[in-house]
């Protein structure tokens, strides 16, 4: 049986539709990349794949939380609606559909939040914002969910796919190496600080001893120089200096590390 014109143009339409946003997808996943890449700031990461995320769908609601000891609250520490917000801390017990996430570890999509039994305590406010879908992708680090993906679309925005749902678990999983990169490099240059300033301790520590041993030695024969000098032999005088300025030469070779 032959399809109809109107159908098979309709669904060619569609096909063409799908191809076109699966390129943006790929398209937002080298943007995402090439951000990231710049900065190892984990701050910088979160905000940038928050707002890359939040435009590619044309969302209500792009945030990035992460999850705090205990399992009773979290942060969030990345929004594309509000950027300024850094660090609020929410209470999971309000939101079931990101504890949920948490705890299991699995991707929670909710088709239509305003119709959702869990989430008729703030039924009203979701239907003022218009909200439609609601996704909450976790973010795992060897296994566990360290944080999650909360995105929210708008009723008149086009609803998510399977394939959209598999775009924003690759996020996920691009956010959870940066984050791990990030804490490496942070971890780096605390360590890094910490042994520039033990050394920079230990510098003065060294400092202070030879002032001290040089005040010493020179109040010491400033006292009596005369007497002292009279006990040495020429010899014995010159074989000191002659130890002395190979100890200062070692000293000087060691100190440019040679």
């Amino acid at each position: 049986m032959t399809t109809p014109p109107v159908e098979a143009a309709d669904a060619l339409a569609a096909r063409v539709e799908e191809l076109e946003r699966e390129r943006e997808r790929l398209l937002a996943v080298i943007e995402i990349l090439q951000e990231i890449s710049g900065t190892l700031h984990f701050v910088d990461i979160l905000a940038s794949i928050a707002r890359r995320v939040g435009e590619t769908f044309g969302l209500d609601r792009a945030s990035i939380i992460l999850s705090d000891k205990g399992g009773r609250t979290a942060r969030l520490v990345a929004s594309y609606e509000d950027p300024t917000i850094r660090n609020l801390v929410i209470d999971l017990a309000r939101y079931p559909e990101i504890q949920r996430a948490m705890e299991t570890g699995e991707t929670v999509f909710v088709a239509d939040a305003t119709k959702d039994p869990t989430l008729q305590h703030v039924k009203g406010a979701l239907e003022r914002r218009k909200a439609r879908s609601i996704t909450v992708v976790p973010i795992k680090y060897r296994g566990a969910a360290i944080g999650c993906i909360f995105l929210r679309s708008l009723k008149d925005g086009h609803p998510f796919s399977d394939s959209d749902v598999r775009f924003c678990q690759v996020v996920a999983e691009l956010t959870a190496k940066a984050l791990r990169n990030a804490h490496r490099y942070e971890a780096l240059v605390k360590r890094t600080r910490e042994t520039t300033e033990e050394m920079h301790r230990a510098d003065v520590r060294r400092l202070a001893l030879v002032s001290f041993l040089q005040r010493l030695l020179t109040a010491f024969t400033e006292s009596d120089r005369a007497s002292l000098e009279q006990l040495l032999s020429e010899t014995s005088a010159g074989e000191l200096d002659r130890l002395t300025g190979v100890a200062m030469t070692v000293l000087g070779e060691e100190a440019k590390g040679t």
